[in-house]
């Protein structure tokens, strides 16, 4: 996957600063979104599989053809490479 993708959920963050968290100083936070961390903490208490499950609707809406299972896979892949999860493995 190319491009900057939040370290929590895997979302796109996009180029601009727009779509990305904040940090406990108010500064813009490298690699979280603003669903996942705000004011230096995470918003959820997940566990890597509750994010995956709360990911996978959202997954599928945004790719038009793609199966919840299809999704889930994908997910399980990537997601143990991410920040977070890499972190608490």
């Amino acid at each position: 996957m190319e491009g900057i993708f939040c370290q929590s959920c895997a979302m796109p963050m996009g180029k601009t600063d727009e779509m990305r968290g904040t940090n406990a100083d108010g500064s813009k936070s490298e690699d979280y979104c603003i669903y996942c961390f705000e004011n230096g903490a995470f918003l959820q208490d997940f566990t890597m599989d509750e994010m995956i499950e709360f990911c996978v609707p959202h997954m599928v809406s945004g790719n038009p053809g793609m199966s919840e299972s299809e999704a889930r896979k994908m997910m399980r892949e990537y997601f143990p490479t991410l920040k977070r999860w890499k972190a608490a493995l």
